[in-house]
């Protein structure tokens, strides 16, 4: 194989990755509409890729629905200030966030607030570094 082969090769490769990585990291699966709801945690995992949230909320029927809430990874959530501590179980939170199309008992949050009013920050730019 000569070498403008491997130049070439090596380049489409790199391109199908960040095709793949861009999908991935995408908001393409969810609605464009935010939904709010309220709910109590009952798991919260600190964890790598994304953060999870598992909270119960009370639908109109009074049925509890079990449902989960992704958030970034926890290097960065921690860089505003989140740690594993940050909820506990039974902690009742309210989350914004998009829904999938699939309509999967999911959230993409964007903001979690808790009964307090404390806005608990859900993402981290890294501009003053």
């Amino acid at each position: 194989m000569s070498l403008k082969s491997i130049i070439l090769f090596s380049a489409i490769l790199i391109t199908l990755n960040i095709n793949i990585a861009s999908s991935h990291h995408g908001f393409a699966a969810y609605t464009q509409n935010s939904i709010t709801l309220k709910g109590t945690v009952s798991n919260f995992r600190f964890v790598n890729p994304h953060v999870q949230i598992y909270f119960d909320v009370l639908n109109e029927d009074n049925q509890v629905e079990k449902w989960q809430g992704e958030l970034t990874a926890p290097n960065r959530l921690s860089r505003g200030g989140m740690t594993k501590n940050t909820f506990q179980v039974g902690d009742v939170i309210i989350l914004t966030g998009r829904i999938p199309n699939n309509g999967a008992l999911s959230l993409k949050i964007s903001t979690i607030t808790r009964e307090t009013g404390e806005v608990i920050p859900t993402d981290y730019i890294l501009e003053d570094l």
